[in-house]
């Protein structure tokens, strides 16, 4: 729980606050942005929620966040609006909420489909998701797209008898899981799933590629939407930029709408419009670092 001992000085005057024991992971951010901000060290409360949707949106950030830094002094319906999460995106795609700090507050992603349901990288392991996971039928896949944002996929998958799937260069994170891709080739793992391996931010990241129109990242493509531009993170490249560069440029042969990311901000563009951010993006990639953080800032 959030302590009004610790309340970042930031928060303007209100019910809600963050705490300093925010990790600026940015899930608030996604899920309530008129509401939180940014402040370099922490999130903030930059302007109180005052409509019902605000309300809704900032007690979603309360509940999903990874570290419980968010608080506030009134009494809330947090118990009713956790019914939310799974939130759903579109179609038969969900976030999942509750962003587990095993994963440095990473985004986790819930698919529903007729042969069986993804969980791609993993949210806190709760009652309440496992029940509401049962209730969309369950877990037949936990999609692992890099070592980083495992959490707690082994309890999800022994829970469900679902399958792991990881890259062979990233087991060390989930050794026993169950289909391990092998090299860097794209594979068509069924009709609407294709897996990418995207080396550079780790040596085996990979993404998923859902009916060519959800593309779910991991930590290796986001949106930023100050800038309302696709972007990768540079400064936490733990592998190669230059690999991840080349990654990047891979995804070009490929269509989709949505960039789904583990770390970072989600979008939805027209696919033309997403193609052209990608090009450009992969040029901006080449740049060297000084200029690249001149353009996009500290990331």
């Amino acid at each position: 729980m959030a302590d009004i001992n610790k309340v970042v000085p930031d928060n303007t005057a209100g019910d809600f606050f963050v705490d300093t024991t925010c990790i600026n992971c940015d899930t608030c951010r996604q899920l309530a942005p008129r509401s939180f901000a940014d402040q370099g060290k922490f999130s903030f409360v930059f302007e109180q929620p005052q409509s019902k949707e605000d309300v809704r949106a900032a007690t979603r950030a309360l509940l999903c966040c990874p570290t419980g830094s968010i608080g506030t002094r009134a009494a809330n319906d947090a118990k009713a609006i956790m019914q939310d999460l799974p939130l759903l995106i579109e179609d038969n795609v969900f976030y999942s909420g509750f962003n587990s700090p095993k994963s440095y507050g990473g985004n986790s992603f819930f698919l529903q489909h007729p042969d069986g349901n993804w969980l791609i990288d993993s949210p806190k392991y709760l009652p309440h998701l496992v029940k509401q996971f049962e209730k969309l039928g369950g877990i037949k896949y936990v999609f692992l797209t890099h070592q980083d944002d495992v959490a707690e996929a082994a309890r999800y998958a022994t829970e469900f008898g679902a399958q792991r799937i990881i890259h062979r260069t990233e087991i060390s994170a989930q050794p026993d899981s169950e289909i391990v891709i092998e090299n860097n080739d794209a594979v068509e793992f069924s009709k609407d799933f294709t897996i990418i391996p995207v080396p550079g931010h780790t040596r085996g990241h990979m993404v998923l590629l859902y009916k060519n129109k959800f593309l779910f990242t991991g930590d290796h493509l986001a949106f930023d939407p100050a800038m309302s531009q696709l972007y990768a993170f540079r400064r936490h490249c733990w592998y190669s930029w230059e690999e991840q560069t080349k990654s990047m440029a891979r995804l070009l042969d490929y269509e989709f709408e949505w960039v789904l990311a583990g770390h970072g901000d989600r979008a939805k563009l027209p696919s033309a419009e997403m193609h052209q951010q990608l090009v450009e993006l992969v040029d901006l990639m080449g740049l060297p670092a000084r200029q690249w953080y001149a353009h996009f800032g500290n990331d």
